[in-house]
């Protein structure tokens, strides 16, 4: 008996047929498109950078918690403690303020910020001026003077000086480049006026060894200045003279003599030195006299 398939029967059979394809279709036409699009795909990668944050060594520092008057004692201040990056820190930053406590602020302090040691010192130094014009390992002495000695009173407060000790027969040179602090205990230079009095004491900055040999000096015969400008820096070539260096008998004083010669350029121009006893001098020329020796240095060029 031959069976009997009915149309609807075929109709669905090839309906559901043409949908499985079609999905196929557009299932392969996907992937082929995420494939090329893969491979043509010019967008670039975006990569980020690493980022380092820097570490630094932080420190905790006693700092005033409001601004402080000048004289204040340190233990009266009100201190509270602030973390700072040690390499921001001030020079002379004080960390221990225990070591400071009988200090007094020798300026206004900030509120908020390190207290700088320079800026705070002993009661002695807030209430005398001259106390804290002494740096330290430096000393300041007196010295009675006249006219002469003074050099008609222009060694004033801030003057460079050489002292000499003068003697009835000769004259010595005791210290050299010594700043005057004050003259009459006035630490302001003195007015440049025709009546401006000639002061009668200066005080010195010394080394301990000028003041040592000035006051040795002092009682030997008279103390009297020298004065010399701030930009010059060179020694004296002979620090004693005597009567008997004026003498017919053994002639007059030994001139230096030259042991040297050098030219160095600079900037384009020639500067010609001459080697004066262990010291380089300025020289305009090489004296017709000059013979360099075997063990001189001789004239060259740097």
């Amino acid at each position: 008996m031959v069976a009997r398939i009915t149309t609807d029967r075929v109709r669905r059979r090839d309906s559901g047929g043409k949908a499985v394809a079609v999905a196929g279709i557009a299932f392969a036409l996907a992937a082929a498109a995420f494939i090329v699009g893969r491979g043509q795909s010019s967008a670039p990668l975006i990569q980020r950078e690493r980022t380092f944050v820097p570490e630094f060594d932080v420190v905790e520092v006693p700092v005033p918690e409001r601004p402080v008057p000048a004289g204040t004692l340190v233990r009266d201040i009100s201190i509270r403690l602030e973390k700072f990056p040690s390499h921001q820190l001030p020079s002379g930053a004080v960390r221990d303020l225990g070591l400071f406590r009988d200090s007094v602020a020798l300026v206004a302090l900030p509120g908020g910020l390190p207290i700088v040691d320079a800026n705070i010192g002993s009661i002695d130094e807030s209430t005398n001026g001259m106390v804290g014009k002494i740096p330290p390992g430096m000393r300041a002495m007196a010295v009675k003077v006249d006219a002469t000695g003074s050099v008609e009173g222009w060694a004033r407060t801030g003057s460079i000086v050489d002292v000499l000790l003068v003697e009835k027969n000769r004259t010595i040179v005791v210290a050299e480049r010594v700043r005057v602090l004050s003259t009459e205990r006035s630490t302001s230079p003195i007015e440049e006026q025709p009546g401006a009095p000639i002061p009668s004491t200066v005080t010195l900055l010394v080394t301990q060894e000028q003041c040592l040999a000035i006051n040795t000096a002092a009682p030997m015969g008279k103390i009297a200045f020298a004065l010399r400008s701030g930009r010059d820096g060179e020694r004296w070539r002979d620090t004693e003279f005597s009567s008997e260096d004026f003498s017919n008998e053994k002639g007059s004083k030994s001139t230096s003599k030259i042991a040297g010669m050098a030219t160095f350029r600079k900037n384009g121009k020639d500067e010609r030195f001459a080697l004066v006893d262990g010291s380089w001098i300025p020289a305009d020329g090489v004296p017709e006299t000059f013979r360099p020796s075997a063990s001189a240095p001789s004239e060259g060029q740097s």
